[in-house]
């Protein structure tokens, strides 16, 4: 068999191309997406020079290119305007072109201007990154049919198939399609799974799309981010700094006896995960005992609603607000819990309100949902009014 300047055993040639692979993973979660698109996280020069390089000479991709094509997606998430929406395009064809999709809308001179802010636009970018991709993807071949022989068109095949699929497919397709959800965010995003290890924690896209600016992914416990763990190596040495994160779950006070002022504040700057405790600890019960309770015909339109009774407005379609209303009317705990949290919801969109506005609204709430007789509300509102900020670290 021929080879090249270094001789591996079998195994040894798929070890480097998953190595390749996952390099070119790292680069595009921490650089792309976490540095450049979302700004979450400050990277010292020569990490960003080399993620940059690194870019170059694997994939191609140009820097200015993909940070627009994703600002563009978090600014028009499942429009018409979205570059990549499984809703919009099909799940087909963004999981299967997703590439391609990616390509034509890269082309877009007035998007690249709107949203490509903020990139490189040094000399090498102007004349070497940005304009002419394929030298780079060219000479990483040449590098590697000099290192491994013939083989080593297969490694650069497989790293260089790696990212248009998993990325600009499985994520941009069914991370918008099948998955679940820790927060009902506007948009359909999902996590596809609890460990993000296979595409460096892109997996826990629902988590991203709750908290754009974050520069971790994981929000549980179990929930493991590779990316996040990558970024404390390199804030632990000095070459990254982290610059925004979600904000951490508010603490429960359980001996205030009525909303001030902290819980507001604990309540309006932790919509995501308040409106997530409610669908917890007031939607799922109430809905689990009326599915308990109820027989025949009645269970059977009950059944679907526990989705639904969480969903945003604006992701319901006709026959989705049809069913919802038409299983409503079966059961009062339900309706109740629904009312409740639409009224919860709008307290949030309140914005031009001050703060004695707001937090009178808030009191009034939590007096009304105690004197609806329905303990899983009751509980949660004794516990909303015992929300605080968490000390700080």
């Amino acid at each position: 068999m021929l080879h090249g300047l270094i001789e591996l055993p079998w195994w040894g040639y798929i070890l480097v191309a998953l190595v390749y692979t996952h390099i070119t993973i790292v680069a595009v979660t921490i650089f792309l997406h976490r540095h450049q698109a979302h700004r979450a996280l400050e990277l010292h020069p020569v990490v960003s020079h080399f993620f940059r390089l690194w870019l170059w000479l694997t994939t191609g991709m140009n820097t200015r290119e993909w940070t627009a094509v994703h600002r563009k997606h978090h600014a028009a998430v499942e429009t018409e305007e979205d570059p990549h929406s499984p809703l919009v395009h099909g799940i087909d064809k963004v999981l299967w072109q997703g590439a391609e999709l990616y390509r034509a809308n890269s082309r877009n001179p007035e998007m690249l201007a709107q949203y490509g802010f903020g990139t490189p636009d040094d000399w090498l970018e102007r004349h070497v990154y940005g304009t002419h991709p394929n030298i780079g993807v060219t000479l990483m071949f040449v590098l590697n049919i000099l290192m491994y022989g013939p083989i080593g068109i297969t490694i650069g095949a497989v790293q260089m198939m790696w990212i248009p699929f998993f990325a600009a497919g499985v994520i941009n397709g069914l991370a918008h399609w099948r998955g679940y959800r820790n927060f009902e965010t506007a948009d359909c995003s999902t996590n596809i799974s609890p460990w993000g290890i296979l595409i460096g924690g892109e997996e826990l896209h629902n988590n991203h799309h709750a908290f754009g600016s974050s520069a971790k992914f994981s929000v549980k416990p179990w929930e493991f981010d590779l990316g996040w763990l990558y970024i404390r190596l390199l804030e632990t040495f000095g070459l990254a700094t982290v610059r925004k994160r979600a904000p951490a779950r508010p603490a429960v006070d359980r001996a205030k006896a009525a909303p001030d002022l902290e819980t507001l504040k604990a309540v309006v700057s932790n919509r995501l995960h308040i409106m997530a405790d409610y669908g917890r600890m007031v939607v799922k019960r109430v809905h689990r005992d009326e599915l308990r309770n109820a027989a025949g015909d009645v269970r059977g339109k009950l059944k679907p609603l526990g989705r639904l009774l969480l969903r945003d407005d604006q992701r319901l379609n006709a026959d989705e607000r049809g069913a919802l209303e038409e299983a409503l009317s079966l059961s009062r705990s339900l309706e109740v819990v629904y009312s409740f949290r639409q009224q919860l919801q709008a307290i949030y969109e309140q914005r031009s309100a001050s703060r004695e506005k707001l937090l009178a609204l808030l009191q009034d709430w939590c007096q009304r949902a105690e004197k609806t007789g329905i303990q899983a509300l009751q509980d949660f509102s004794q516990t909303l009014r015992g929300y605080t900020l968490p000390a700080a670290a």
